[in-house]
């Protein structure tokens, strides 16, 4: 647990966007696509990838150093693009860390902003989750949901493969049709009456066209990043005073922890534009 006496910047700084590699790119696309007028810092700790499959005392651990080293870089408002991070360390930041920290400053996440969405867009009130491992583990989709609206039904259907297929650029491969339909078939096997699907991983969305392709034309699918930038924008707000500790300028930055070059090579494709990070440590 961090002690009180770190100081942090108190001049206004970027929006921090934090994920464990790639995924929360196309969180921060949606983000900036909506609110262009702010700077944006992303941090993606590549060479600790995936969090998926690790426990929980670690992905604390981790997310933990990244938000500190990102209010310590200037941000004030640093939003979890990771669903495993979401899921696995968010709770523990906003109660027990936060407060030490600076009680000012915020961490958001990004399942409760698609959890929120699912009772305006369900009619059977049966919903599907797919995400990752340590995600579906979680039961945060299940308990988020079930806070909101306690009359729908929750499956979730861990998909262990999608993730290292994206990250291995194997996302248009006829492997990934396998593994893609596999995974829907099965989930939609165990609850016939699922007619709303949350892809519960910021990876998902270079999955979109074989995920489509496989999934029943009255499934309606939900991706993520559009429901958290409209959050975000409702957030910034509802709370103007967080609004004044933000920048303006129109920019983006990107850190990695692993090679910059690796880094700038998916991070093109997720984007859909050159990028050029900058290598940093966390501890």
């Amino acid at each position: 647990m961090l002690q009180r006496n770190i100081k942090f910047p108190q001049v206004p700084g970027p929006i921090g966007v934090f994920d464990s590699g790639f995924g929360g790119l196309t969180v921060l696309r949606q983000i900036r696509e909506l609110m262009p007028q702010y700077d944006y810092l992303y941090l993606g700790d590549n060479a600790r990838a995936p969090y998926g499959t690790r426990s929980f005392e670690i992905v604390y651990k981790f997310t933990l150093q990244a938000v500190r080293y990102l209010f310590q870089i200037g941000c004030h408002l640093v939003i979890l693009g990771c669903n495993t991070a979401s899921a696995k360390a968010l709770r523990s930041i906003q109660q027990n860390d936060l407060p030490q920290m600076d009680p000012e400053r915020r961490v958001l996440g990004v399942i409760r902003p698609t959890a929120e969405c699912v009772g305006l867009i369900t009619k059977t009130r049966h919903v599907g989750i797919m995400a990752t491992p340590g995600t579906i583990r979680s039961c945060t989709y299940d308990m988020e949901i079930a806070k909101l609206y306690p009359d729908i039904i929750v499956t979730g259907e861990a998909c262990p493969m999608w993730v290292p297929l994206v990250e291995n650029f194997e996302f248009n491969s006829p492997g990934a049709d396998y593994f893609v339909e596999k995974s829907i078939n099965r989930l939609l096997e165990r609850d016939k009456e699922i007619d709303s699907i949350i892809l519960g991983c910021t990876h998902y969305p270079l999955l979109q066209k074989k995920i489509l392709r496989y999934t029943p034309q009255n499934v309606q699918l939900i991706f993520q990043g559009e429901y958290v930038a409209h959050s975000l924008q409702d957030y910034l707000f509802r709370h103007p005073e967080m609004k004044s500790r933000l920048t303006e300028g129109g920019t983006v930055r990107y850190l990695t922890t692993d090679q910059p070059e690796q880094f700038n090579q998916s991070a093109n494709i997720f984007m859909g534009q050159p990028i050029q990070a900058t290598r940093i440590m966390l501890e």
